[in-house]
């Protein structure tokens, strides 16, 4: 497990500095994480990273090499790298569960801790989260496409570094792929591998007939072809059917063919053709070649004949949407043991805050078990599911909408309490089944790839007014 306490931006640590030489390092404050907008013209977010948050939690502390380095860079004394010897998280973080659906200023992780430990984590949970949410949403998109085919994640070559390889695999398993062809992140997280030969496999021999068999004589139980090196109608797959046929008499039975390059809908609709005629209707047909949501969808209004796809680089990059804008604000602080409310103003109203110590509450159908709507809430209110609930829009307010037949589920749970792991561990593939289960949850006119419906997403009434208390102070205290 990686030390990846100094993973932060340097005025985290100036500013815990900062508090301890103001006396206020033992002062408690609540932070929220959330985003503000769904990426990738999305109607939701996956949120994916929880496991890694867990990794740097249980492993965050400055080592000798650490605090030497710190020590170097002259802005520390020696009270302030004293004091960081001993340092550990002792705090409490509420956490949705890895895989959930979530939607824009909701808080998806909530820290009370003191100050220098909440200020700390700050950077890391967000680079951790941020990224992995923004690939399983995209390969959620992707995977929606693709109608219920098979897609495998391909794009380890085209990843921005090593690590958002291996994670951003991670997350596109979490997000619907069934299986990946980075070797590592098999290793690391127990997810399928996928893989066969490359272009140069078949260039590497005299003929492509001769590349086919000396394939299929290594891995006759599993030969998929890739079949575009030359021409796919006019060699690659009369090729592929000799040796097909080849395999059919000795008792094994082929598993189909890859594309990689040219008109997928043309070609392969012409290879099912002659596949089919040739007897092997069982075998598949693999598509890859920069393909995306959008790629896929298009084939799939043609008719294209793929059976499962390849998607690397505009799903490991996250093409068309670069970040997903996820933040870390101070929501409340503790004076006398009551935790005081705080709200960020901001010209821009997309970025007032939602003050005070929050939860969020799911609503959902009692009959279909179809989520309905999210309520952002205070910790302390409680929804009796026996009444009817009404709930408005937090800007059009004379938006109502009331629940007559409904239940509520919390979307937060403890992840740490005072410094201690309190939630049990998942695997990569538990958090897909729950993702996929999430997915389920949503009504199908906010999973459209094109115009979404949005989700409601509502204040209650005891919040809403907070917030615009609190903003009409500021304001009075401006004239």
């Amino acid at each position: 497990m990686r030390n990846l306490t100094l993973l932060t931006d340097l005025y985290q640590i100036t500013m815990i500095n900062g508090y301890l030489k103001n006396g206020v390092d033992k002062n408690t404050v609540v932070f929220d994480m959330f985003f503000r907008k769904n990426p990738c013209k999305n109607s939701y977010t996956i949120i994916a990273g929880i496991e890694q948050v867990i990794d740097y939690i249980e492993n965050l502390h400055f080592s000798d090499e650490d605090l030497e380095y710190l020590k170097s860079l002259n802005l520390f004394d020696d009270e302030f790298i004293n004091y960081l010897r001993d340092f550990k998280f002792t705090g409490t973080i509420y956490s949705v569960e890895e895989g959930s659906v979530m939607f824009p200023y909701e808080p998806v992780l909530r820290v009370k801790a003191p100050v220098v430990q909440a200020q700390l984590i700050e950077t890391a949970l967000l680079n951790m989260i941020n990224f992995q949410s923004l690939i399983a949403t995209k390969a959620s998109r992707i995977c929606s496409a693709a109608e219920g085919d098979a897609v495998f994640e391909f794009g380890l070559r085209r990843a921005q570094g090593p690590d958002a390889s291996i994670y951003g695999a991670r997350a596109a398993i979490i997000g619907g792929c069934v299986g990946t062809s980075n070797v590592l992140a098999g290793k690391k997280f127990n997810v399928p591998v996928i893989g066969t030969h490359a272009h140069s496999w078949i260039q590497t021999f005299d003929t492509e007939l001769d590349a086919f068999r000396a394939y299929a004589k290594v891995y006759p139980d599993s030969t998929l072809l890739l079949v575009d090196t030359y021409d796919v109608i006019k060699s690659g797959v009369p090729n592929a059917i000799t040796v097909f046929k080849e395999l059919k008499e000795k008792g094994y039975k082929p598993q189909g063919i890859r594309i990689d390059s040219g008109d997928i809908a043309y070609l392969s609709k012409k290879a099912r053709e002659m596949l089919d005629a040739a007897g092997f209707k069982d075998t598949i047909i693999v598509a890859s070649s920069d393909l995306d949501e959008e790629v896929i969808n298009n084939l799939k209004l043609q008719g294209a004949a793929v059976d499962s796809w390849g998607v690397g680089t505009k799903l490991i990059t996250s093409k068309g949407c670069p970040a997903l804008g996820g933040v870390y604000k101070l929501s409340a602080v503790e004076e006398n043991g009551e935790l005081i409310p705080k709200i960020k103003i901001s010209e821009n109203p997309n970025k007032i805050t939602n003050p005070g110590y929050k939860k969020v509450v799911r609503i959902y159908d009692k009959d279909g078990n179809k989520a309905r709507a999210d309520l952002i809430m205070l910790h302390d209110e409680k929804i009796n599911t026996n009444k009817p609930l009404t709930i408005f829009d937090p800007i059009y307010t004379w938006k109502k909408t009331t629940f007559k037949n409904y239940s509520i589920r919390e979307m937060l749970s403890p992840l740490y309490e005072n410094g201690k792991l309190v939630r049990e561990r998942k695997t990569v593939e538990e958090i897909r089944k729950y993702t996929q289960n999430e997915l389920n949850s949503l009504w199908p006119e906010h999973k459209r790839l094109k115009r979404p419906q949005l989700y409601k997403v509502d204040l209650s009434k005891k919040l809403w007014n907070l917030k615009h208390r609190m903003m009409n102070e500021v304001n009075k205290n401006k004239l």
